[in-house]
């Protein structure tokens, strides 16, 4: 491969790339509103030649470059969250701004940029002849991740029947290779009372005070260490080789943690005690947890149990329909993945970039120190589409893409030109690099 020549491609076509985003990005597309995105999408892969382009029953547009035997995917979800209140916007959240190195949308950071380079990265694999009987690349602009982490995966795999070799995640990654995620889940609580006039209490059994002792105990799991002596152990106890055969990778990615998101209940009236009471917690799970074990370990509480069968722990399910009215019914389970340090897609893409831009993350003067002081290969610290597609499925899964994860979900959404050219590169190199 002449990688000189690949970064000038991907160079030459900075404005191609820019004009591109903020097509896409001048729409709304939040999750399963995603219409406008994915046609404008489509219309660019049919523009630059992609052999075949397809929109499925979902809504996710899948196009593929080249005709060889093996997969290599490329994922990017187009969909995105709100703008929140507009008044913390200094410029229109759609119309958005471009300047000699940035832009800025809603979207343009999280992931659309993603979608961008990916398309582009094949572009130039076409461009340069390094498309051949090997490989051939899907880039996919999937829907409904803001609202369903890898629901849309899911459906590719498993409905539409494609399986990739492996799967580059465009999500934003300040420059960096990422190889992994702590999982999440979406545990609710329910507890069981008797209603009974507020003067009497002592008639009824309020079903807010048994989850008041159940919420303590929650919180004992972020809060506790995990010695002998402590009754509720902490989720650090996974950090430990004693309880945790995957410690090492759960110290990668970090611990997990337990939060109490959303409380309601039930009740007669504001002079009753109340019938029931139930909690919306967030899990976020490390290596070796799995939604199985997270749900044993509310159910094991010592406050769940002295309750016993007035309470219920259960999973929550998705099932809102996509911008083209399918309804595709998933657990609100989104397992943690981590690729090894030294499997073959992690070193192809470390490979390529090296070759490509050394081996410290680039960035313009406002990024660069900081991008600089982290490791080159790291992990992200929100949930990707990588929870279906090695968390579920097992496929090798590895992120590399524009823009910044404090960009995600903020007001005033930016990302840089040189990002959307550097990831462009790495992609058009990475193929080739990984099946030589």
């Amino acid at each position: 491969m002449d990688f000189n020549k690949i970064k000038e491609a991907a160079q030459g076509y900075q404005a191609d790339m820019t004009k591109f985003l903020r097509d896409i990005v001048k729409f709304p597309g939040e999750s399963c509103d995603e219409k406008a995105h994915i046609e404008r999408i489509a219309e660019e892969m049919r523009n630059l030649g992609f052999n075949k382009v397809e929109i499925d029953p979902q809504g996710n547009v899948l196009g593929y470059m080249g005709t060889g035997e093996k997969i290599i995917g490329f994922d990017a979800h187009i969909d995105t969250v709100g703008i929140g209140n507009i008044e913390n916007w200094t410029f229109d959240p759609y119309e958005g701004y471009e300047n000699d190195e940035e832009i800025g949308g809603r979207g343009v950071s999280d992931q659309c940029g993603g979608i961008v380079s990916a398309v582009y990265g094949a572009k130039i694999m076409k461009d340069l002849g390094l498309l051949n009987d090997k490989y051939q690349v899907l880039v996919t602009g999937t829907v409904q991740e803001e609202d369903c982490d890898g629901l849309c995966w899911q459906y590719i795999i498993h409905e539409d029947g494609v399986r990739p070799e492996f799967v580059v995640s465009t999500e934003p990654t300040d420059g960096g290779i990422y190889r992994g995620q702590r999982g999440r889940m979406e545990i609710r609580v329910d507890v069981k009372g008797v209603s009974c006039h507020g003067s009497a209490p002592e008639r009824g059994d309020n079903a807010i005070y048994k989850m008041a002792d159940i919420l303590q105990d929650i919180r004992a799991l972020n809060e506790n260490d995990a010695a002998d002596t402590t009754e509720i152990k902490g989720l650090v106890k996974m950090l430990d080789e004693k309880y945790n055969p995957e410690w090492e990778e759960a110290r990668f990615l970090g611990r997990g943690t337990v939060t109490t998101s959303e409380i309601f209940f039930t009740s007669p009236s504001r002079c009753a005690v109340a019938d029931s009471c139930a909690v919306s917690l967030d899990r976020r799970m490390t290596a070796g947890e799995t939604w199985e074990s997270c749900l044993d370990e509310i159910r094991a509480l010592p406050s769940v149990k002295k309750y016993g069968d007035d309470v219920k722990v259960s999973m929550y399910e998705y099932s809102r329909p996509s911008w083209t009215e399918l309804v595709y019914p998933i657990e609100c389970y989104f397992p943690t993945w981590v690729i090894p340090k030294d499997h073959k897609v992690t070193s192809a893409l470390e490979e390529a970039y090296h070759n490509l831009y050394g081996t410290e993350r680039m960035g313009n003067a406002e990024t660069e120190a900081m991008r600089k002081a982290r490791p080159l290969t790291d992990k992200w610290t929100f949930s990707t589409n990588g929870v279906s597609i090695m968390g579920r499925n097992g496929i090798p899964c590895i992120g590399f893409g524009p823009g910044a994860e404090a960009q995600a979900h903020a007001p005033n959404e930016k990302t840089w030109k040189a990002d959307l050219v550097v990831c462009a590169a790495v992609y058009a190199a990475l193929p080739t690099a990984y099946c030589k």
